[in-house]
């Protein structure tokens, strides 16, 4: 039995990992622990049963990797953005 429709899961899986690797990575200031705590979170629902589908994980994966890429570049322009404002 499933909740959600294939489209749901399919924007689900495409939109979900990334921002929360993201919004992790702004509450723990780490983006390493931000993606142990995404990857765990998804690993509980699919051993809960919420997923059934192969391609629907490559989705998580990839979104899960795009998520983190981006999280490495905002990092990145907060560290630039810090050191113009204490230059003298």
């Amino acid at each position: 039995m499933e909740t959600l429709s294939l489209s749901t899961q399919v924007i689900l899986a495409v939109f979900a990992p990334a921002l929360l690797v993201v919004l992790f990575t702004r509450i723990t200031f780490n983006r390493y622990v931000a993606l142990v705590l995404t990857v765990a979170l998804f690993a509980a629902s699919v051993y809960a049963g919420y997923t059934h589908r192969w391609w629907i994980y490559l989705l998580d994966a990839a979104s899960l990797t795009a998520g983190f890429w981006y999280a490495v570049q905002m990092g990145a322009r907060n560290k630039k953005g810090n050191k113009k404002s204490v230059s003298h």
